[in-house]
């Protein structure tokens, strides 16, 4: 069972986020969670590279850790940057590799730090947060919604 949730952080920032089995059906619901969340916030033109990102971080973590389930998050800590998370009860960091021209994997990492304005990893208690940050380019920024009077 999976539960999706929008919900206040502790500092205010909106957040969609939803627990997942650690399953290859997972990537494809991440996908749709972060477009869901960005979309809902106006922000379209960062869903391709959001949801690219995010099936990479998420299918890393369905590949790499024995976790049974893994947790998925899309922040907006501003108007104009999305913080995008995959957790999982695993230690073991992302490796980034330079795999061979013909390899058919290995470059999950290559391209999170391609698309990501930054990245990282942050260690817990219970295992890691692998991230990384978006932001609105310049001329796409959008102003704060505000209700008109009738």
């Amino acid at each position: 069972m999976t539960v999706t949730a929008c919900r206040a952080s502790s500092v205010g920032a909106p957040v969609y986020s939803e627990s997942l089995p650690r399953a290859a059906a997972s990537v494809r619901h991440s996908r749709l969670l972060i477009s869901a969340g960005l979309t809902t916030w106006g922000l379209d033109t960062l869903v391709s590279d959001a949801t690219q990102i995010t099936a990479e971080l998420v299918s890393n973590a369905v590949q790499h850790t024995s976790s049974s389930m893994i947790r998925v998050a899309v922040e907006r800590p501003s108007l104009t940057r999305v913080r995008l998370t995959v957790s999982d009860r695993s230690r073991r960091q992302p490796t980034l590799r330079e795999p061979d021209t013909d390899a058919e994997s290995g470059r999950g990492l290559v391209l999170v730090m391609a698309l990501a304005e930054r990245w990282g990893t942050e260690n817990r208690r219970w295992g890691k947060i692998v991230w990384a940050e978006l932001t609105m380019p310049e001329p796409h920024r959008v102003a704060p919604l505000h209700w008109r009077d009738a």
